[in-house]
């Protein structure tokens, strides 16, 4: 950055014109933030109240105890100890290489329920029927499913005597799937007694758990075709499609598919018109022609951001690792058993144990680079570097170390069933994307407190002379304090939480979390670095975020409804989570407009810009913003869309576009901030980086387009015409037209893969040529003083 010293004693004036401007923002954001989360809250505590019951008791209509709370709540705990989630979906949500367990128990629920009608009538199954009898019997199911039998006095649910033969056919199916493998992804065995305890288990009820888990799947699929009481739909909004069920698409959904378009124009023509109107966009600081002198030779470098280069290193490695995994999940889907014919690979690391690692790696690669960015700024805002600063930064490094480490091996351990009772505290938690387990969640929490104590201590100056606690620095600060704030709440799920309201929970982490409050750090780090680099003006960047903040914060907070249309929630998130979800797309588009101005800024800076490549993968960040999390998650948020694409591969489509487009790629452009200014400007080579960067976009673009989203046209298509089951089962994906497409993504994903491994190389040969530090522990950096009024 240009080099300048200031003197960061002196107390900034105040401007009344700009303290009310930024007032006004302030007020209009304070109160979109308190607004959305009232309704969040209020609609989370109205999904506790409206949930499917658990009954105490399932009994026979002549009063036999057909299962109870207990063995349900076991069953749901046998699902997460051994990663199940991680390779199917119940009621949509986890993997895409297995069944959705609720559709297909339901399928066999009903089936079962069929035949029983139909020899009970006609004395023969219901395949030899005609088709008038099968009209019949298809009308008499229906009526009889949709009955809802549960007694809320009692807390009873009474199942007719075909309702039970339904549900010993569920049983039969399931205990022979895992048993004997399920044909397709899952190991023979993989569920033993031996596993656990026979008395005295953790969250597992004692007796047979394939029995268990079997129960659990049959009663997603009850309340999944089981009208509410006193309501005409079902508690999942009558999802899976499936008309011998009865479950066919509600008005709401329709309604609110249109609805959510017509209101998304109308709020394009109302943001658009003030964005422009009170231009609310970063301005140059700038003139033509008078681009900043950035003199890298002259950067002060403290102790702890030298430190920080080691960060940057391994979330190279753990990128290049997570890829492998992906690429091995990928070759499953065509040869789900072995690899390449190795079957010792596939014993080793079977689809949902390699799911789980790609999950979690993604996070703790991302959330990484995130957090040696911020321990590299922090002096830059501070404008010293506290004593003893590197000692926590090695300390932090190395907690990080111990927890990547310790909860891959115990996610290994947990879905093996070698941990026992304690497969939940140290083992495999069991949600998709929150699958470490409770003791990794704290010591992750710890170490996002060690960092925010990091943080905090190195810009505690520049909040000390920053008189507006609305200002640049503090909203760095409070953006800081809301990553380990937002992830507290992974704790309020529990083995035995119920499975709507734990997933409610569960999108808070993925949303509102990784989403949502890394989105807010994300751009208020982007305003930081700009002004920082004196590209843009400190006034018009604090107004350019708080009105980014509160169309972001509007949007996003209410539209993680999205996710809860069909999982058991009430009908009224379909109409919260259509509309809020679909304004999401206005900021991302908007940041658009910030990519092309970045890109004039880099131009402008010509060739001896030294950050470019930072640049280029901001600009990357922008473009799959709008395509990834803004085209490919409208199309798959409209109800309509969703009732029958809800955990195909069109939401992969969103999530490896949004993901790694997004975060991903936004990860690696703090990363090359960072070590360009630690590494000696010599040994830069651009090359290299532009390589990168290509070969990461052209890769993603061509497993997104050429597989994702072609397999996942069809099995929308698949659903519609033969119902939701069939979309979900192994014969879908062993269609000749479905595993071309699969293995023709080998092409993209070695073009992706050619791409990390070039940006590991290039992040390992920088270690050996790392600057050594200018400055030392509480010496004035020669940085300019944001804490001062323009």
């Amino acid at each position: 950055m240009a080099h300048m010293e200031v003197h960061r004693s002196v107390r900034p004036n105040m401007r009344p014109g700009r303290q009310t401007t930024n007032s006004f923002l302030k007020s209009i954001l304070i109160f979109t933030i308190v607004i959305s989360f009232t309704v969040l809250l209020v609609g989370g505590y109205w999904i506790f109240k409206e949930m499917a019951p658990r009954p105490k008791e399932v009994r026979s209509e002549d009063g036999q105890v057909l299962m109870t709370k207990e063995t349900i709540i076991g069953g749901q705990a046998v699902f997460q100890k051994y990663g199940l989630m991680d390779y199917g979906t119940v009621l949509g949500h986890g993997s895409y290489m297995g069944p959705d367990y609720t559709a297909e128990a339901l399928k066999i629920y009903t089936e079962g329920m069929q035949d029983y009608k139909a020899k009970e009538r006609y004395h023969k199954p219901f395949a030899d029927l005609t088709a008038d009898e099968k009209t019949i019997i298809r009308e008499q199911v229906i009526k009889e499913m949709r009955k809802n039998r549960y007694n809320p006095v009692t807390d009873v649910l009474v199942l007719t005597d075909a309702q039970v033969y339904g549900l010993e056919k569920v049983r039969d199916y399931y205990r022979d799937v895992f048993t004997n493998g399920d044909g397709w992804g899952l190991k023979k065995g993989l569920i033993k007694e031996s596993d656990m305890p026979k008395s005295g288990r953790a969250w597992v009820a004692d007796g047979d758990q394939i029995k268990q888990i079997a129960d659990f799947f049959f009663w997603t699929a009850w309340l999944s075709s089981t009208p509410r009481l006193g309501d005409h739909i079902t508690y999942t909004n009558n999802w899976p499609y499936y008309e011998d069920a009865g479950n066919t698409m509600s008005f709401s959904a329709v309604w609110w598919s249109g609805a959510s378009v017509t209101i998304l124009i109308l709020f394009i023509g109302i943001i658009l018109y003030v964005f422009h109107r009170y231009q609310l966009s970063m301005q140059e600081a700038y003139a033509e022609g008078k681009f900043p002198v950035i003199d890298l030779r002259r950067q002060p470098l403290t102790p702890s951001q030298v430190k920080a280069g080691k960060y940057f290193v391994v979330v190279s490695a753990l990128f290049f690792v997570q890829t492998m995994f992906g690429a091995l999940l990928a070759h499953y889907y065509t040869e789900p058993d072995s690899f390449f014919g190795i079957k010792w690979i596939h014993d080793l690391l079977p689809f949902n144990i390699a799911k789980g690692y790609h999950l979690q790696l993604a996070i703790f690669w991302i959330a990484t680079a995130w957090l040696g960015m911020g321990i590299f700024i922090a002096p830059l805002v501070g404008g010293q570097e506290p004593k003893k600063q590197g000692l926590l930064v090695d300390l932090l490094f190395w907690a990080l170390v111990v927890l990547v480490a310790g909860s891959m091996i115990g996610q290994w351990l947990g879905v093996n069933g070698y941990l026992g009772n304690e497969w939940f505290l140290f083992g495999h938690q069991g949600w998709e994307y929150i699958e470490l387990g409770r003791v990794w969640q704290i010591i992750l929490v710890v170490g996002m407190l060690l960092w925010l104590f990091i943080v905090f201590r190195g810009v505690k100056r520049g909040l000390k002379q920053e008189s507006d606690k609305g200002g640049l620095i503090h909203l760095l600060f409070y953006s800081a304090i809301a990553v380990p704030f937002f992830y507290i709440f992974a704790f309020f799920i529990e083995p035995d939480t119920n499975f709507t309201m734990a997933d409610f929970w569960r999108w808070w982490i993925i949303h509102l979390w990784v989403e949502g409050i890394f989105e807010v750090f994300a751009v208020v780090v982007i305003g930081f670095l700009l002004v920082q680099l004196r590209l843009v003006t400190k006034k018009s960047t604090v107004r350019a975020l708080y009105f980014q903040f509160t169309i972001l914060l509007g949007s996003g907070v209410i539209g993680i409804g999205h996710h809860y249309y069909y999982n058991g929630s009430p009908e009224i998130w379909i109409a919260l989570g259509a509309v809020f979800s679909a304004l999401e797309v206005i900021p991302l588009t908007l940041l658009i407009l910030e990519a092309y101005e970045q890109y004039k800024m880099m131009r402008d800076g010509g060739v001896n810009f030294p950050y470019k490549a930072t640049f280029w993968f901001l600009i990357s960040t922008a473009i799959w913003n709008l395509v990834g999390a803004g085209v490919f998650g409208f199309l798959i948020n409209l109800p309509a869309v969703s009732y029958f694409e809800h955990g195909q591969f069109l939401t992969p489509t969103h999530g490896h576009a949004a993901m790694m487009g997004v975060y991903g790629m936004f990860a690696i452009a703090v990363l090359l901030y960072s070590l360009r200014n630690i590494v000696k400007p010599e040994a830069w080579n651009d090359k290299w980086l532009k390589f990168s960067c290509w070969m990461l976009n052209i890769g993603l673009a061509g497993m997104v387009l050429i597989t994702l989203l072609p397999v996942g046209v069809l099995q929308i298509k698949e659903a519609f015409e033969h119902g939701y089951w069939a979309s979900r089962s192994p014969s879908f994906l062993q269609q000749d037209v479905v595993q071309n497409l699969l293995l023709v993504r080998f092409v993209p994903d070695t073009i992706f893969l050619i791409g990390v491994a070039a940006l590991l190389v290039f992040a390992i040969k920088a270690m050996f040529h790392l600057r050594k530090p200018t400055h030392g522990e509480g010496e004035e950096l020669p940085v300019a003083n944001l804490a001062e009024e323009e």
